[in-house]
């Protein structure tokens, strides 16, 4: 299986969840006077879900086509995992992970710059003075956009202060 079949069909088990969720879980939870309305909240997740498994499907069925009888380049060679940086990939799962669990109690502009600015170092950034300044802007823009444009409360500080 080539690596762009292999993603493909991972985002098409993603999408699949996400649209039983659309579809099930979210209609079973709206409200009795949402059930008549024109737009839903669901109707936007249920749309993304299927336009993201036919990408998918097509990706899958598309990838690999004209290729010839030997073994192509783009495999996946699971006797040399290390060559595919997946200690860079763990790290930054886990950095997603604590940016989840940090994002109440820390604050959003300052769990927000963290993970800009770590994420970026364990990609390979080194320009600390254009990363730091560029990651504290991003965080305050778009806190700012959502909490004051969208109208939605994201918590910018700590808990304690």
């Amino acid at each position: 299986m080539t690596l762009e079949r292999a993603i493909a069909l991972v985002f098409v088990v993603v999408c699949v969840v996400y649209g039983y969720t659309a579809f099930v879980v979210m209609e079973a939870s709206l409200l009795p006077f949402e059930r008549n309305m024109t737009f839903l909240p669901n109707v936007l997740p249920k749309w993304l879900s299927i336009i993201g498994a036919l990408v998918g499907l097509a990706v899958m069925v598309q990838s690999g086509a004209g290729v010839g009888n030997g073994a192509d380049v783009d495999d996946i060679d699971v006797g040399n995992l290390r060559q595919y940086k997946l200690g860079q990939a763990v790290t930054l799962l886990a950095l997603m992970v604590a940016y989840a669990l940090l994002l109440r109690p820390v604050g959003f502009v300052a769990t927000t710059t963290l993970f800009l600015i770590l994420g970026a170092v364990i990609l390979g950034e080194r320009r600390y003075v254009l990363l730091v300044p560029v990651s504290v802007l991003a965080a305050f823009l778009i806190w700012y956009l959502v909490q004051e444009v969208l109208g939605i409360f994201l918590r910018p500080w700590p808990w304690f202060l």
